[in-house]
């Protein structure tokens, strides 16, 4: 009908999803990665663009949902053991980075006469901060997260989430008006309490909660109860005055043992892209183009100076922490931006009257352009490392000097060698590939020669003889690596016979139906061997190997359902066939 009004919030929600379906792919289209691009998108569509959308900060403070979500999805991926081996990067290197760091800007901020002293420390220390949103999503897109650089970037981002809380504090301590206030004992106690709670009911609460869940068959309850979780976990934590990305971490973290672990990742996924995405789009419409046409050259020159010294902090803090040369400059440029949490600071300091309201535009817009400048660093600062990877590889050579050979296997690990000498047993010319030099040192001193290269690059292929090689084994340890090498090489080479190894059932069904011709999971084989003894010692006899047997059939067949039906779904079929059988 002509007369019938338009709901505004159709309207924003078509220009936003527009402005990301046009500009994502243009900006992956130019090797500059999603994230510029809804940055890029946020910019022209918000008020300081095209004006297309107005509420930029409602928009943000919705999207900082898409942080909390990352976070949890972040927990589930890392097993209480290895945060517990990441302690001393934590509360060491993410505790050198934040100090020297926030020491070094507000000296500049309170010599240059920006800020007196205590609002200069306040400054410097939220500068000193980084991106969360940007390093974790970067590190994600490219695989590095499991990495070493990528482990001790993302210790430094937790150690930062933790600095928030007291950084807001101390913002709201040195106010005007607020010399006389008193240490608030019951916030202290108020964020320990939520802690406890979160840790007890992520210990003893969930997995019960998801085991009923899923007797009932409802997949759609199962998603809301994922995000029950991380909504709840964000909530107790805000209620308490903590970082509601912290109270999700700490959930993900709790379940990433849990045997609902990658069910719950693939309900919660689409979500933390779509909220991420929004998240980044708010931040560019966040961008004061007026000011930022005022002081341009201000701001350009002093969002390079806090990325190059930032860098620079975190560079020599990493070699001296024991970080390889090409790690700690990977590191650096993943960290060198101003975070998200910055403009929370800057804002809550402008209204206390800490500083002046054109202070805060200023920061935000220096925060926002180093926020745009990331990408093309860590792009950038990956080929620079690369020449120091070589510079340190003195004797060992890179895959184009390997020749081409009928059997390639990449990733030298425990699982690569054990292929490689039955390969070589039986009379094959293997080729092998590693892209960690310390690993190929290592293999050399047995007698092994290994080369340098990665095979997600496509000149790699054609130098390692891929077109010639009657088989390709991938066998390295990140499953994220794994999958896109596999995609990488199905796409070149469709007729290859292409064998992987998988972390789990799931990165099975993953990789096949990325086109591997075989998958193996890396524990699978040796614990049904293990089995197999024990029933055969045991006194099973000829029952061990008939039950062996039936093992494999059945894990075949839920393999199958779960590749069809999902994780859920697909076991609770099985269940319910071999329930009917026995009926029978």
């Amino acid at each position: 009908m002509a007369g019938t009004p338009v709901d505004p919030f159709l309207v924003e929600a078509a220009t936003l999803l527009g402005a990301a379906v046009v500009a994502v792919p243009i900006a992956k289209r130019l090797g500059l990665g999603s994230v510029l691009g809804y940055l890029a998108a946020g910019v022209i569509i918000g008020p300081f663009g095209l004006g297309l959308i107005s509420g930029a900060k409602d928009v943000l403070h919705f999207a900082e949902f898409g942080v909390v979500i990352l976070l949890f999805v972040i927990g589930l991926e890392l097993h209480p053991s290895r945060l517990w081996r990441l302690r001393a990067d934590i509360f060491g290197l993410g505790a050198l980075q934040v100090g020297a760091t926030g020491a070094v800007i507000s000296a500049a901020l309170w010599l240059g006469g920006v800020a007196n002293l205590l609002a200069a420390l306040a400054l410097g220390l939220a500068l000193a901060l980084s991106s969360t949103a940007f390093a974790v999503q970067l590190m994600r897109d490219r695989g590095e997260l499991a990495r070493e650089h990528g482990q001790r970037a993302l210790s430094i981002l937790l150690f930062q989430d933790l600095a928030i809380v007291p950084l807001l504090a101390f913002v709201a301590l040195i106010a005007p008006g607020s010399e006389g206030e008193s240490f608030d004992h019951w916030a202290l106690l108020r964020g320990v309490a939520a802690l406890a709670a979160v840790l007890l009911i992520g210990r003893f609460g969930l997995n019960p909660i998801f085991r009923l869940l899923a007797r009932t068959g409802a997949d759609e309850t199962f998603t809301a109860a994922a995000l029950m979780i991380v909504v709840g976990s964000a909530l107790l934590m805000q209620m308490a005055g903590l970082s509601m990305a912290l109270g999700a971490f700490l959930a993900g973290v709790l379940l990433a043992e849990s045997e609902f672990r990658h069910q719950l990742e693939t309900d919660i996924e689409p979500f933390r892209g779509l909220l991420l995405g929004l998240f980044f789009m708010a931040v560019g419409m966040g961008i004061n183009l007026p000011v930022v046409l005022e002081a341009v050259w201000l701001i350009l020159g002093a969002a390079l100076a806090l990325y190059l010294g930032k860098a620079a902090i975190i560079f020599l803090l990493c070699r001296s922490m024991g970080s390889t040369v090409p790690d700690g400059i990977r590191v650096a440029s993943i960290l060198g931006q101003g975070g998200e949490f910055g403009f929370v600071v800057f804002g809550a300091g402008a209204a206390l009257q800490i500083w002046p309201d054109r202070v805060e535009s200023i920061l935000a817009a220096i925060v926002a352009v180093t926020m745009l400048m990331t990408p093309l660093v860590v792009k950038y600062a990956d080929t620079f490392a690369q020449r120091f990877t070589r510079q340190d590889m003195d004797g060992i050579d890179d895959v184009e000097r390997a020749g081409s050979a009928p059997i390639i296997v990449a990733g030298f690990g425990r699982f690569g060698q054990i292929i490689a000498r039955v390969l070589k047993l039986r009379g094959y010319d293997v080729t092998l590939i590693d892209n960690d030099p310390n690993r190929i040192r290592i293999a050399e001193t047995f007698g092994n020669k290994v080369f340098f290269g990665d095979l997600r690059r496509g000149h790699i292929l054609r130098a390692a003889g891929a077109e010639e090689a009657r088989a390709i084994f991938v066998c390295v340890d990140d499953p994220k690596t794994t999958l896109l090498s596999v995609e990488a090489l199905r796409r070149r080479f469709p007729g290859k016979l292409l064998f992987a190894r998988a972390a789990d059932r799931f990165a099975e069904i993953e990789l096949t139906k990325s086109g591997a011709d075989g998958v193996i999971r890396e524990m699978a084989e040796s614990a049904i061997e293990l089995s197999r003894r024990a029933l055969v010692r045991l006194g099973e006899g000829d029952a061990a190997s008939e039950t062996i047997a039936e093992f494999r059939r059945r894990d075949a067949e839920l393999l199958r359902l779960q590749s069809e039906f999902g994780a859920h779904g697909g076991y609770e079929r099985l269940r319910k066939s071999y329930s009917l059988q026995e009926e029978r």
